[in-house]
């Protein structure tokens, strides 16, 4: 794991500290684009992979960021209904504009504007999860708690059934 981080990646270390965590963000030998080779490359269960995942509210044009557990599928039907607007698949143009990151680095700090977050309740049975640090090689560990502090984001269920 290198010192020197990506760019992308600095502005999420800075963000952590600017915040007062502790929390280091590591850069990893190989991609972690996907919940499953973040897992891999860390050596955890791909559950405690918190991967943030932006939709676009219509018709407000909004991000929406939801954090869920790498082992689930967000059911976008049952998001609608508890946020009462529509959601749909955000593109890439969308996500960097709104979040700053490429799609496969975004994490869920570190955003120009503040995003309407919620957290699949799931992370919750992890003591620690590892989420993406503003890049595919990017990571940094943290614990649920610490993951709805820093986003001021809503815990609930969002996983299709």
């Amino acid at each position: 794991m290198s010192s020197q981080l990506k760019e992308s990646a600095q502005r999420v270390q800075d963000k952590l500290t600017e915040l007062g965590y502790p929390n280091r963000v590591v850069e990893l030998p190989d991609s972690a684009r996907t919940a499953q080779e973040a897992a891999d490359a860390i050596g955890c269960e791909v559950a405690q992979i918190a991967k943030s995942i932006i939709f676009r509210l219509k018709p407000s044009n909004k991000p929406l960021l939801v954090v869920a557990s790498g082992v689930n599928r967000v059911d976008e039907k049952l998001i609608s209904s508890r946020i009462d607007d529509k959601l749909v698949k955000a593109d890439a143009d969308f996500v960097r504009e709104h979040t700053g990151f490429v799609i496969g680095g975004v994490t869920p700090i570190g955003h120009p504007e503040p995003i309407l977050t919620m957290i699949d309740e799931d992370l919750f049975q992890y003591p620690t999860l590892w989420a993406a640090a503003g890049h595919p090689k990017a990571v940094f560990k943290l614990t649920p708690d610490e993951l709805a502090a820093m986003t001021h984001g809503q815990v609930t269920s969002v996983k299709k059934e």
